[in-house]
């Protein structure tokens, strides 16, 4: 029993997250330089890194997002959600203490939901959600659930 509760709650954690992470990937990656301006709005990056991070941040959470959906390396997937989670809940927190009125550009980089308690809140879920594939010890409808079993 304890198996099979772990499988489901890893699985729908995984997908939770996944579907998340794919959904919030797909305007960043459509408009690259306007997911730039979010970023900069917030004002934590340095002007080189902008475009390099606006690039890459998109494309580790489709590649993060099609792994926990897959269940492919899964705990190396909910790792990176989770560090990425923290990283967004960090940025939420800085933006709010500097009283910065802001669009998050999580999902939409022209508009979107603004900076708020709320927000942090929702992603904080999200971190909460990533922790569990990395911590359940097995994951059956995992494309590694087998080896995660035997480690």
């Amino acid at each position: 029993m304890t198996d099979r509760w772990s499988d489901s709650l890893s699985l729908l954690c995984r997908w939770i997250v996944g579907v998340v992470f794919l959904y919030a990937c797909i305007d960043k990656l459509a408009h690259p330089v306007a997911f730039a301006q979010n970023i900069a709005n917030y004002r934590l990056l340095p002007m080189p890194l902008l475009h390099p991070f606006a690039w890459l941040l998109p494309v580790l959470e489709a590649v993060v997002a099609l792994a926990l959906l897959a269940g492919w390396q899964r705990r190396g997937a909910g790792f990176l959600a989770a560090g990425m989670s923290a990283v967004f809940i960090g940025a939420i927190g800085i933006s709010l203490l500097r009283g910065l009125d802001i669009s998050c550009g999580c999902f939409q980089t022209s508009g979107g939901h603004g900076v708020g308690l709320d927000l942090m809140l929702r992603d904080v879920g999200l971190l909460a959600a990533s922790l569990v594939p990395m911590v359940a010890p097995t994951d059956r409808w995992s494309l590694d659930g087998r080896r995660c079993r035997e480690h």
